[in-house]
């Protein structure tokens, strides 16, 4: 098997590559680096935004956790991430971002925020939120990518993290969002044809898929007596955090800035919710299989004696693609590989944007005239790549702690103030400062209260206590000027 990854992982990596130069002959301006020239179609636009959506840990992750504490109510997760994550976001923001962000000339969360409300401080600090909360999540993929090549492939952690890290710099580095776009879609097909072999030759192995969902119904309730199986707060704050709180990431909500037209909007959300379901149950469903093949004692443990949530589908999939399968399991794992790196490769650009678009003071050289914006977010792309490298190298507690409220940091900041923005001309530029300080003081302040283990629950409050806050707060105070909200809302009506 390890023969067979091996040759699939290099044909994979080689086509990557060749659609990173393809690209960087497309990429000659800002908005063809950072947006692919607002002229990207319904297939790859959608593709684009749900391989954003899920990575390895949905794969690895969420469904051993999920899967084995919350038994077939995981699917619950997985219905909402794709009606609500995935088709209601499109059906719901992504033609007023387009007309919004083309009328207001912006290309990201920071600018957008400033534009709308005229506040030239929002900025800055949506920036740097964008910044100190992102940039240590894109680490957390990169690490969980070296583990991964570690445990299948036998390759060191250290080499396996630079490896991906140079690929992935490539066709980022090169091509930009339109050769991002183009390897999400590639990417798409290979996640979504792995998620079908996944779940296909799983619940084979059981008897059929109708069979493995009464059995491990049965199952479940054997190995987490009722006492101990989670509350519907917490399977709800889960849902939410995860289907809701993808409306205020900028990583996803870029993926409306840079589609071709409005017409692209409908196909574009029909398509990401049929990816988006066939991956969310594809992966939770395995998850939440396990009960079958696995019981309280031959679950993976940890070296204290708990059950290893990241070891479960690993040691699932390793255990049962056995023999004539084997060609199965590499292209599963080619599948978590696809995942991590379109993920990745939006969360490096979106923080690379974050000062190369919106802290750049310049990007024109006075003395030459020549725009040096695509140059300058070449290069802070390629460092916030090697950052990403150190930080999953050397896992600081800061970063630790960075990574756990990064979610509800930044959907708690962003949501209210974007979503509110793009509907109602009574938002004021109070409001919106309020709203992102009250997303990020409630999720920090309840991430130390409540622990970690409540980090849905926590980033839950934080993504709808602004949604009080900012239309509390504008109602007392004075919205934008008539100008700029004339330029925002030409051509889009409002409540």
């Amino acid at each position: 098997m390890v023969r067979i990854g091996i040759v699939f992982l290099v044909i994979f990596l080689a086509l990557m590559t060749g659609i990173g130069i393809w690209g960087m002959k497309k990429t000659k301006t800002l908005g063809d680096f950072f947006l692919g020239g607002r002229s990207l179609g319904p297939w790859v636009s959608a593709v684009a935004y749900g391989t954003s959506y899920f990575s390895a840990v949905v794969f690895i992750g969420f469904a051993g956790t999920q899967g084995w504490q919350f038994g077939l109510n995981a699917l619950w997760i997985a219905l909402s991430n794709a009606v609500i994550g995935a088709g209601a976001a499109w059906l719901v923001l992504a033609r007023r971002t387009r007309r919004m962000t083309a009328n207001l000339d912006t290309m990201t969360m920071p600018e957008f925020l400033q534009e709308r409300y005229g506040a030239k401080h929002l900025k800055p600090l949506a920036a740097s939120i964008i910044f100190f909360f992102l940039l240590p999540y894109s680490a957390s993929v990169f690490k969980g990518l070296g583990h991964l090549f570690e445990t299948i492939f036998g390759i060191p952690y250290d080499i396996a993290l630079l490896v991906m890290i140079a690929f992935t710099g490539v066709y980022l580095i090169l091509g930009g969002y339109f050769a991002i776009a183009i390897t999400d879609f590639i990417q798409g097909i290979i996640m979504f044809a792995g998620a079908a072999v996944m779940i296909l030759a799983i619940s084979g192995k059981g008897g059929g898929f109708i069979e493995m969902i009464g059995k491990t119904a049965e199952q479940y309730n054997l190995h987490i007596p009722p006492e101990k199986q989670p509350s519907i707060l917490t399977i709800a704050s889960l849902v939410f955090m995860t289907s809701f709180g993808t409306w205020g990431l900028p990583q996803m909500t870029q993926k409306f800035y840079a589609i071709k037209n409005e017409k692209v909007i409908n196909r574009a959300a029909i398509v990401t919710t049929v990816f988006a379901l066939m991956i969310g149950v594809a992966a939770y469903s395995t998850g939440a299989f396990s009960h079958v093949f696995f019981n309280n004692d031959t679950v993976p443990k940890t070296v204290s004696g708990g059950v290893a949530y990241d070891l479960i589908v690993p040691n699932l999939l390793t255990g049962q693609l056995t023999g004539n399968l084997q060609g199965l399991l590499a292209l599963i794992l080619l599948l978590v590989l696809s995942a991590s790196m379109s993920t990745l490769s939006s969360l490096v650009l979106v923080s690379s944007s974050s000062v190369a678009i919106d802290l750049y003071p310049s990007r024109v050289d006075t003395r030459t005239g020549k725009d040096r914006s695509v140059a300058m977010m070449r290069f802070l792309s390629a460092i916030f790549i090697v950052v990403s490298y150190f930080i999953s190298r050397f896992q600081l507690s800061i970063i630790v702690y960075l990574m756990s409220l990064s979610w509800g940091v930044v959907s708690g900041s962003f949501a209210a103030p974007y979503i509110l923005g793009l509907y109602s001309k009574k938002v004021s530029k109070a409001g919106a400062y309020a709203g992102m300080v009250t997303g990020i003081g409630t999720m920090i302040v309840l991430f130390f209260v409540l622990g970690s283990s409540q980090s849905p629950l926590s980033a839950s409050i934080a993504i709808i206590l602004p949604f009080i806050v900012v239309p509390a707060v504008s109602a007392f105070t004075r919205p934008p000027q008539k100008e700029i909200l004339d330029k925002a809302f030409e051509e889009i009506g409002q409540f």
